[in-house]
């Protein structure tokens, strides 16, 4: 899987990246011109993508994909002599497939992708042969652009949904935890849990923001012994140790797409997905929004902006105080009682998942993906031995990454047992 190359408007070969111990890539003499266009990226995921792509890659050519001429040329005089500007709607075809047609990869950064019908970015990628990378982060969604993989394969165009941090860093942490637990123990995994912490809205901007009220508004998906069950969002509450420099912090269940992608691609009975934040009123406030507000007015959108308007500037104040630390911890049981777990910790969310994205767009470049629309977990999305590369590149600047541990390694307050047994 991690052989195959890319067929399209430029062909970049596997072996492209020479690393150094910064995990900087120099692409080869015929491809150092590829481009790659951040839509969004005028936007805090979208221009920490661009900013992240242009470090790890300086050779790369970027060109930020947006509406705002003044806030493009601010990135644009951010990232340098090898970037540019293209005016985009992605709602508009014609402006959309004119600025795909010159290049090699898009990153689809422009969300909120709830409450979306639809995947325009995505058709028009298959329709121009441009190698593909969204940060997805609704089920509804990433479902529908799996429904595109068979023309996706038919235009020989590879396509990454949920490809950022988590979504995306969190599924292929996943991924790599089942795949120790099979091959090393032989063991059966039973349970997976994914635990998100962001302190404030990770100074991710008011997109963040949107996404989290419109997120309250769905039911959460989970499954439970291979059942699917329903649960009320922001419900469901455990107190999580994500281990050092975070510690143990409150989190709730929300409807996220690697549930059901880690259920029926690693094969997992049992899945969930839970999420908190700080100041602690901030999880305090999302609960009264889901018990006080209609469901229906949580998921329209235009209510939804109305509300992001309504506390963005209290939500920035608070920001500056909470500050923006971000964590990931991954948590797998399997069925004779090993449990491992996986944690990803970053002082700046608005770094890391620019960091984490960009570690998706230079798989993609450097052919891991296989032609077709696949989530991160899958090997013919991110392939099996591209895992770990992906994986070191996203954690640049974390200070705390850890993978395959037992739990009381991690945690900062242990449960000792007895004679060296901690719980």
């Amino acid at each position: 899987m991690a052989g195959a190359s890319l067929h399209l408007k430029s062909t970049i070969p596997m072996a492209c990246a020479r690393e150094s111990e910064h995990l900087r890539i120099q692409l080869p003499d015929k491809t150092r011109n590829s481009r790659v266009l951040v839509l969004g990226g005028t936007g805090r995921v979208g221009g920490s993508t661009a900013i992240a792509l242009s470090k790890l890659c300086p050779e790369l050519r970027i060109i930020v994909g947006g509406r705002n001429r003044e806030k493009g040329a601010a990135m644009v005089s951010t990232l340098g002599v090898n970037s540019e500007f293209s005016e985009v709607d992605i709602n508009n075809v014609t402006s959309l497939e004119a600025a795909l047609n010159d290049v090699d990869l898009v990153v689809h950064a422009a969300g909120p992708f709830q409450q979306t019908d639809k995947c325009p970015v995505l058709e028009a990628a298959i329709k121009t042969k441009t190698a593909y990378v969204d940060v997805c982060d609704d089920t509804t969604y990433a479902q529908r652009a799996k429904t595109f993989n068979d023309r996706a394969i038919a235009a020989n165009v590879p396509a990454i949904t949920t490809g950022g941090i988590y979504p995306g860093v969190s599924n292929v942490m996943a991924a790599e935890l089942v795949r120790a637990a099979r091959s090393e123990t032989k063991v059966e995994p039973e349970r997976l849990r994914f635990y998100y912490y962001t302190a404030g809205t990770g100074g991710a901007g008011p997109t963040i923001l949107a996404t989290s009220f419109l997120l309250l508004g769905e039911e959460v998906v989970a499954y439970n012994k291979g059942e699917k069950i329903k649960l009320k969002p922001y419900s469901g509450m455990l107190n999580i140790d994500f281990g050092r420099g975070i510690g143990k912090r409150d989190v709730y269940l929300l409807n996220l797409p690697e549930v059901r992608s880690a259920h029926e691609v690693l094969g997992i009975p049992t899945v969930s997905a839970r999420f908190g934040t700080a100041p602690f009123f901030w999880n305090w406030g999302m609960e009264a929004m889901t018990n006080l507000l209609p469901a229906e007015y949580l998921r329209d959108r235009s209510k939804v902006q109305q509300l992001v308007q309504l506390f963005d500037p209290i939500v920035r104040a608070i920001d500056g105080i909470a500050g923006e630390r971000v964590s990931i911890r991954v948590d797998l049981e399997c069925s004779n009682g090993r449990n491992t777990v996986g944690i990803f910790s970053h002082r700046r969310l608005s770094v890391s998942v620019g960091t984490s994205t960009a570690a998706f767009a230079l798989a993609v470049l450097e052919g891991s993906t296989q032609p077709g629309v696949w989530f991160p977990e899958e090997p013919e999305g991110i392939a099996v031995e591209a895992r770990e590369v992906l994986l070191k590149r996203a954690a640049q600047g974390t200070f705390n990454f850890v993978m395959n541990k037992p739990a009381w390694m991690v945690e900062t307050d242990p449960k000792e047992l007895g004679l060296g047994i901690y719980v």
